[in-house]
């Protein structure tokens, strides 16, 4: 039923103060829940020491809720196609805070560590809650932009990163105070201002059989392919460019993370710039473009170039293409998906966007410790995107789908 017609976007219309109201209450909600999902990887060093884990141990406790938020996604999304973001935003925020106060007296134990990250694992889900909810809301032509706003929302990650150790030093319980507290304010706020669109097509069919049919379509594969090397890509870097930079470059560990972020900033900032540039043009092509960037530096990259300025220019020119290349994948899902399911969908390629970071810092490390050298691994990357690349020009400007 539709109470205004303001509130139903069509093609070519200016989106209405809702759908504004809601991709800043999405937005919002995005960051906060990726902040509390990264609680354990910027204070893992404390926890190694404090609980004198292996190496292996931290990376465990570091992955657990990656892996958790990750996979969440697929019910996540499918969830979201029944039941609304409206229902589930408020929900999985306001679930979120229990495993964020539990890492409080959880963290003098390894196992209970283990099991409270298995449970932080939710708050990773929700970007598959914020995409098909600002895709409703936003008329095809302004859809790029709104998605990749959105996704700015993947920098609570960096916040997390920059903030949670500066805090903990005023007390290492006060971080998980301050999210929490930070998580019941968004919660209430989200169950008064998220909503959904009055005419959002809701599916009978159970969560098993929308999954099946989200994942026989063919379009759900190639996307995530295409996700997996553009945000895998930003996954893996984030994860491995500290260890990279001290390691190649000999850096301080200061002056390494300091890098890092830099180079999570720019692919936050080229998100939107990349859903801004769908607006214009095909999706495919802005991918095809932004994936030829990132591989022709990885090349360069290869060669090991001077860090400054070469080497520097090289690995931000990447941000900027896997940044451009993951915020454009998203205006492509909703270009060729069914808007009944793009919730399926997008949990599915969000979901493969997290999983494929994992593989190449583990192949990079590999290949560092077999060779004793980075290029191997750069020269893999490049080969990556050039296919995603070639694919996306070759193949998915000619997919059609509801819009």
């Amino acid at each position: 039923m539709h109470t205004a017609s303001e509130q139903t976007p069509a093609p070519g219309r200016t989106p209405s103060s809702a759908a504004y109201r809601n991709l800043v209450m999405a937005t919002v909600g995005f960051a906060l829940t990726f902040w509390a999902w990264n609680l354990v990887s910027p204070l893992s060093g404390d926890f190694k020491d404090r609980l004198g884990l292996s190496s292996f141990q931290q990376s465990l406790l570091v992955a657990v809720p990656v892996l958790v938020g990750s996979l969440g996604r697929i019910p996540a999304g499918a969830l979201t196609d029944r039941f609304g973001a409206r229902l589930m935003f408020p929900a999985v925020s306001a679930l979120t805070i229990v495993p964020v106060l539990l890492l409080i007296p959880a963290r003098n134990s390894f196992g209970a560590m283990l099991a409270v990250g298995f449970l932080l694992g939710l708050g990773g889900t929700t970007f598959a809650i914020g995409i098909p909810l600002v895709n409703s809301w936003f008329p095809p032509a302004k859809r790029g932009l709104a998605l990749g706003v959105f996704g700015m929302g993947m920098g609570g990650v960096a916040l997390s990163g920059y903030f949670t150790p500066r805090i903990a030093k005023h007390g290492q319980d006060l971080p998980f105070w301050i999210v929490a507290a930070a998580l019941v304010v968004y919660s209430v706020l989200a169950a008064v201002l998220i909503t959904d669109r009055p005419d959002r097509k809701v599916p009978t069919q159970s969560l098993a059989h929308r999954l099946g049919r989200a994942g026989r379509l063919r379009v759900t594969w190639e996307l995530s392919a295409l996700y997996a090397i553009g945000f895998g890509g930003i996954v893996a870097f984030g994860v491995y460019l500290p260890t990279y930079l001290k390691t190649w470059y000999a850096m301080s560990p200061t002056e390494a993370g300091t890098k890092a972020a830099g180079f999570a900033l720019v692919t936050v900032i080229f998100r939107p710039i990349g859903g801004w540039l769908s607006d214009r043009t095909h999706p495919a092509l802005v991918t095809a473009a932004a994936l030829l960037l990132a591989a022709l530096m990885a090349i360069v990259q290869a060669f090991d170039p001077p860090l400054n300025p070469l080497g520097t220019i090289a690995l931000l020119c990447m941000a900027a293409g896997l940044g451009t290349a993951s915020g454009s994948v998203f205006a492509l899902v909703s270009q060729v998906t069914p808007q009944a399911q793009v919730g399926s969908v997008t949990g599915i390629v969000g979901a493969m966007g997290g999983l494929g970071g994992f593989v190449p810092p583990l192949v990079m490390g590999a290949i560092y410790s077999a060779k004793d050298s980075y290029s191997i691994g750069f020269m893999l990357l490049s080969d990556l995107a050039l296919a995603g690349c070639v694919y996306a020009f070759g193949r998915m400007r000619t997919v059609r789908g509801e819009g």
